[in-house]
């Protein structure tokens, strides 16, 4: 485990919301991160996964089926609520607008990709700021190295899955080399540590 906790100085006010993303071997990922957060988890959790556009999609079925808190799909306008899982719809972009209002976009691809991980991690950057959690799971590809770069620069704190055991390495070791990655971890290292950094800037 690489550790280099930046933000987490007594005094800062607490983190105010996590956000995944991951790509292909993501909902696997996904499943065993979800599953360990407990009923009653003190901030929203937002994602992306990488979707097939063209088909309907049975993502929150499926995660709900190993979370213990609510999994579904985002709607524009929503209030991410704490305890709550929201998911980037196929096709869509998810911002995360001041006051923890979810917004959806129909913009430009990036990177060949909607939703995109970068858009997600800096319009969390933008909004929380130091009070934000980014992590990046297993995918192919880049997306998510820009935006947890935002993250960081605001003073948020970042996570990779270890790209040595992700399922497809692109996206947490493409994090890892743009330099804006605090925890290193083994997937099921990652929730532990979450919960950890969410509850002692609670306490």
């Amino acid at each position: 485990m690489t550790a280099a906790v930046s933000g987490s100085e007594a005094g800062l006010p607490p983190y105010a919301i996590v956000a995944l993303a991951s790509s292909a071997g993501g909902i696997t990922a996904l499943g065993r991160v979800l599953s360990g957060f407990a009923d009653g988890f003190p901030v929203p959790v937002v994602l992306v996964q990488h979707l097939d556009r063209r088909h309907k999609t049975i993502i929150a079925e499926v995660l709900g089926r190993r979370a213990k808190l609510p999994v579904r799909l985002a709607e524009a306008g929503e209030q991410a609520k704490p305890g709550t899982v929201y998911i980037a719809p196929p096709d869509k972009h998810l911002l995360v607008e001041p006051g923890g209002r979810l917004t959806l976009s129909n913009s430009e691809l990036v990177h060949f990709l909607r939703p995109s991980a970068d858009l997600l991690f800096e319009s969390v950057a933008g909004t929380y700021a130091q009070r934000a959690i980014a992590c990046v799971l297993t995918g192919t590809g880049a997306d998510g190295a820009m935006g947890a770069s935002a993250v960081k620069s605001r003073g948020g704190t970042v996570i990779a899955q270890d790209p040595e055991t992700a399922e497809f390495r692109g996206m947490p070791e493409a994090a890892v080399e743009a330099g804006a990655v605090d925890f290193v971890l083994q997937l099921d290292e990652i929730a532990p540590v979450i919960r950890g950094l969410v509850e002692a800037r609670m306490s």
